[in-house]
């Protein structure tokens, strides 16, 4: 009983590692996963700055809205 116990719990352990294995390979990683090259396009992407918020006075002195104007709600009919 105490042999069959054992092989039972060898077996059980086996399944768990293939599991786990399986499992692996089904995750992303993106070192593996992405052709090379890929991991420069993502440093690339990383190092980009967003506005530093300066940008958006140039284009209201540019702007020809009407400051005004009613607030537009749609379905709203004047």
């Amino acid at each position: 009983q105490v042999e069959e116990e054992l092989q039972e719990q060898e077996f059980l352990d086996r399944c768990f590692q293939e599991m786990l294995e399986e499992e692996e390979q089904d995750w992303f990683i993106p070192a593996r996963d992405l052709p090379q090259g890929m991991g420069q396009l993502q440093q690339q992407l990383h190092g980009l700055a967003v506005g530093d918020g300066h940008g958006h006075e140039d284009i209201l002195s540019k702007s020809n809205l009407n400051p005004d104007a009613k607030e537009f709600i749609p379905g709203v009919k004047y």
